[in-house]
C-alpha cells in the first residue's frame, strides 16, 4: 500500500512538473510529436552534411580534385545566404496566415525530395551534386527555424529552456539512429568490396526515409495557436530590412541577442563543420575513430541540452548562457593544448555538451525575447545570425590555415575569439528590459 502511495505520488508530481512546463491545452502527445521534428531532421545534418555525402562529393563526385572541399562548402555557402535574404519574409508571411505548420511541411517535403536526388549524384555529376546539395540544406534551415517558432506556443515562459532541451536533447538520438543504421549499411557494402558510387544513394535514401517517417507526428499532432496577424508580406529585402531596423527601434536587447548569437554561433559552426577536418589533420585520427568522435559529441549534446535546460530555467537564460560560453573557451583551450588522444577526447566530450546546451539555450532565449504575433518573424531573424556565422566560422577558420600553412591549432584557437566576443556582447543584454518589450510596453518603461 505504501509503496503504491509512493508510486501515485511520483506520477503526480511528474505531471505536476509537465503542466507546469506547457501552456494551457498543450498534451504530452504534442510536446512529443513537436520533439519529433528535432528527431527527424537532426539525421540530415549528421549523415548528409557532416559524415556521409561530405566525403563522397569530394573523394569520389569531384574525383579528389584539390577544389573538392571548396566547391561543397561554397553551395552550402548560397544556401545559407538564400536563407539570411529569404527567411524573414518567409517567416513574415507565416504569422500573416498562421501557416507556420504549412510551411514546415513544404520545407520538409522539399528536403526529403532533394535528399533523395543526391542518390543520383554519381562521379563527375559535380553541377547537379552541388544544386541537389544547396536545395536540401535550404529546405532543411527553413524547417529548422520554423519549429522553433512553435516552442513559445508550446512552453510556457518560465519553462522554454526546459522544454527547448526535451527536444534538443531527443533530435541527438534521432542524429545517431540515422548515422548509426548508415554505417552498419556502409560497412556492409565495404565488406564486399562495393565501391562508394553503389552503396552511398542507398545511404541517402535511408536518410531521406527516416526524416519523412519521424516527421510525420508533427504534421499530424503539432497545433497553431497563434491568431494570423493579418500583417501584408513585404518582398524579401524589405521584410529584413523593415525587420532588423524593428529591433533596433523597439527591440534593443533582441536585436543583442542576435549579434551574441551571430558571435557563438560561427564557433559552433566550425565545431560542427571542421571537427573531423581537425580530428584528422592535427590528430591524426582514423576514420574508425573520428565516427566514434561524432558519437561521443552526440551522446554528450544530447545530455548537455537536456539536463542544461533545467538549469537555464532555474538560474535564468543570461546567467547560463555564460556558464556555457565559458565552457566554450575552456574547450578552445584544452583542444589547442592536447597532444595526447586522451585529452582530444576530454575536448571532444565537453564540445558535446556545451554544443547541445548553447543551441537549446538560444532557441529558448529568442522565445523569451520574441513577440507573441511575430514568432516566425523572429525566430527567421534569429536563422539569419546564425546562418551568416555558418558562413563566417568556416570561413575564418579556412583563412587561417591557409595563411599559416596549414596550422590547424592556430585555426582553432582564433575560433574561440569568437566565444569571448559572443561573451562581451551578452553582457550588455537584459532580459527583464527585453521581456517588458516583448509585452509592447512603452519605451521609456525599459530604458532602465
Amino acid at each position: 500500500m505504501t509503496q503504491a502511495r509512493a508510486q501515485a505520488s511520483s506520477d503526480a508530481a511528474l505531471t505536476f512538473s509537465f503542466r507546469d512546463a506547457v501552456n494551457p491545452g498543450v498534451t504530452k502527445r504534442e510536446v512529443w510529436a513537436w520533439a519529433m521534428y528535432d528527431f527527424a531532421n537532426s539525421g540530415y545534418t549528421t549523415v548528409v552534411l557532416t559524415t556521409v555525402f561530405s566525403a563522397y562529393f569530394v573523394g569520389v563526385v569531384a574525383e579528389g580534385k584539390s577544389w573538392g572541399t571548396l566547391a561543397f562548402t561554397a553551395a552550402l555557402s548560397l544556401s545559407y545566404l538564400m536563407i539570411m535574404l529569404s527567411m524573414p519574409a518567409l517567416g513574415a508571411r507565416a504569422d500573416a496566415r498562421a501557416g507556420k505548420r504549412r510551411l514546415l511541411f513544404t520545407s520538409t517535403v522539399g528536403c526529403v525530395a532533394a535528399t533523395c536526388l543526391l542518390a543520383f549524384t554519381g562521379p563527375g555529376d559535380i553541377a547537379w551534386g552541388l544544386l541537389v546539395i544547396a536545395l536540401s540544406n535550404y529546405c532543411y534551415c527553413v524547417g529548422e527555424s520554423i519549429v522553433a517558432a512553435f516552442l513559445p506556443e508550446i512552453a510556457r515562459p518560465r519553462a522554454l529552456g526546459r522544454v527547448s532541451g526535451w527536444g534538443w536533447s531527443f533530435g541527438y538520438f534521432g542524429g545517431m539512429l540515422t548515422l548509426g543504421l548508415a554505417l552498419a549499411l556502409v560497412a556492409w557494402a565495404s565488406g564486399r568490396d562495393l565501391p562508394a558510387s553503389q552503396y552511398v544513394p542507398y545511404v541517402m535514401v535511408l536518410t531521406a526515409a527516416i526524416f519523412m517517417i519521424s516527421a510525420i507526428p508533427s504534421f499530424l499532432f503539432l497545433r497553431e495557436r497563434t491568431p494570423p496577424s493579418l500583417k501584408k508580406p513585404e518582398k524579401m529585402l524589405a521584410s529584413l530590412l523593415a525587420a532588423w531596423h524593428d529591433t533596433r527601434q523597439n527591440f534593443a536587447d533582441f536585436r543583442l541577442l542576435l549579434l551574441c548569437g551571430a558571435c557563438y554561433h560561427a564557433g559552433i559552426a566550425v565545431v560542427i563543420t571542421l571537427s573531423a577536418v581537425y580530428a584528422t589533420q592535427a590528430m591524426g585520427f582514423t576514420m574508425a575513430q573520428t565516427m566514434m568522435l561524432v558519437f561521443t559529441v552526440n551522446i554528450a549534446a544530447a545530455a548537455g541540452a537536456f539536463l542544461f535546460g533545467y538549469l537555464q530555467d532555474r538560474i535564468g537564460h543570461k546567467s547560463a548562457l555564460a556558464i556555457t560560453l565559458v565552457g566554450w573557451i575552456i574547450m578552445i583551450l584544452v583542444a589547442y593544448a592536447a597532444v595526447q588522444v586522451w585529452v582530444f577526447w576530454v575536448a571532444a566530450t565537453l564540445a558535446g555538451l556545451c554544443m547541445g546546451t548553447s543551441q537549446s539555450a538560444g532557441r529558448a532565449m529568442v522565445g523569451a525575447l520574441a513577440p507573441q504575433t511575430r514568432l516566425g518573424e523572429f525566430y527567421s531573424l534569429w536563422t539569419f545570425a546564425t546562418q551568416l556565422a555558418a558562413v563566417v566560422g568556416p570561413l575564418c577558420y579556412g583563412l587561417v590555415t591557409w595563411m599559416t600553412d596549414g596550422n590547424h591549432r592556430l585555426a582553432l584557437l582564433f575560433t574561440g575569439i569568437f566565444f569571448v566576443a559572443g561573451l562581451l556582447v551578452l553582457t550588455r543584454l537584459d532580459f527583464t528590459r527585453g521581456a517588458l518589450a516583448r509585452e509592447g510596453h512603452p519605451r521609456d518603461m525599459i530604458s532602465a
